[in-house]
Parts: structure tokens; sequence; C-alpha cells
């Protein structure tokens, strides 16, 4: 779903399940791939095409921010550390802290498995601000500010500390509570490349999450 367009930037709400770029295994079903063809009209000769700003995981739905000149890419990704990136998690348990913030560095191994390590010089600084919203059924909805986006940030941090996002079949427990991953990238605030206004969209809450956690 197309949130905004204009001719430096695309902002669309990508559902779960779709991934951002394309794989050696996929490369069509992606949102990339989709929103390139949107822009070409269906004229593959077309010159219109859109650059990747961020990505989300493949099973994270949620706001995603594409430009659709090169100088727009390079001015939001200079940017990026300055972008205020909201989330929204469903986690298994009650956290006993109601609010704080994770960090630790983290790494990845020949698996492709994220995991925090001790030493600093090997993994990469990552910081989560956490806040939780409600609590119910053995469940926490938990508001997120984003301050680095490393891959698997948020879902590590939270396994880490015991609870893990609701359907995470990676770091999560094999729970069934979910089929998809409880995880949504809600509101993205950024100054927009060529007018310098500051911008947010703002999706509000899937409703599997309410379904899950009520009302």
């Amino acid at each position: 779903m197309i949130l905004h367009e204009d001719r430096e930037i695309l902002v669309v709400v990508k559902p779960a399940g779709l991934l951002t770029v394309g794989t050696d295994r996929d490369k069509t079903r992606t949102a990339h791939y989709l929103l390139n063809d949107y822009v070409r009209k269906g004229d593959p000769k077309s010159r219109n095409r859109v650059y990747v700003v961020h990505r989300l995981d493949q099973d994270t739905s949620g706001v995603l921010l594409f430009a659709k000149s090169e100088e727009a890419k390079k001015f939001l990704q200079e940017h990026w550390a300055s972008t205020d990136k909201v989330y929204l998690a469903i986690v298994h348990g009650h956290l006993t802290a109601k609010e704080g913030t994770i960090s630790t560095s983290l790494v990845e191994n020949a698996a492709q498995r994220v995991y925090s390590t001790p030493d600093a010089a090997r993994g990469k600084l990552s910081t989560t601000e956490y806040r939780v919203l409600q609590e119910a059924r053995g469940l926490s909805l938990v508001e997120i500010h984003l301050l680095t986006g490393r891959k698997h940030q948020i879902r590590v941090h939270f396994a880490e500390k015991g609870h893990p996002v609701v359907g995470d079949k990676k770091y999560g427990t094999g729970d069934t509570v979910s089929k998809r991953l409880a995880l949504h990238a809600r509101a993205l605030t950024f100054v927009h490349p060529f007018n310098g206004r500051t911008l947010t969209f703002d999706t509000g809450m899937p409703e599997e999450f309410l379904r899950l956690i009520g009302k």
C-alpha cells in the first residue's frame, strides 16, 4: 500500500512475508521489484526506478521508504542516523523493567544467526529503546525506538532477555501463538531530501496485534 509519493520519494507499507529486495532464490516477489514495475508503468524501457534506502526483514511489516533518484537516496542514507524509527512488537512474558535501553555488540555467524558478543571489536554496537504499552495473556505489547538498525536487532535483543518476539521462528521458542512475526515498523520521521520538510508516516497498530493482545 502506498502512503505517499512525490518526485523524490515513495513511502509504502510492506506486508509481512514480502522481501524488501531480491535474493538469489527470489528476485521478483519483492517490494523493490514491484515498485520498480509500478514507476515504470508497464514500460520495460522506462528509465524510472526506485532506490533502496533501508530494509525490513521479510517477516516484518511496516513503513518502508524508497528514493526515486540517486541524489535522494544518498541524502536519506546520510541522514539515516537522525531518522526516527518506531516499531511495535508483541513479546512473550512480562518485562521486569517496563522501559529501558538494550545495548549490545551484535555479530552474525556463518549460519546467518545474529547474537550478542562481549567482544566490542568483533560486533557492531546496537541500541534499542523500549517501553511496555500493555500486558495481557502472558504477552507484552512494546513500543521500540530503534537507535541503530542492525540485522535482526530487535528480535535478538528481546530473545536474549528471555522475551522473544511472538511468532519468531529463528530466535523464538517454536510458539504457535501467531502465524506471523509480531513485529511492525509503525512510524518513520525523516527530512525530505528536496524541500527540507520533516515528514512523519504512522501506520498505527496492525489488526493481528489487536487480536493477540486485546483492545
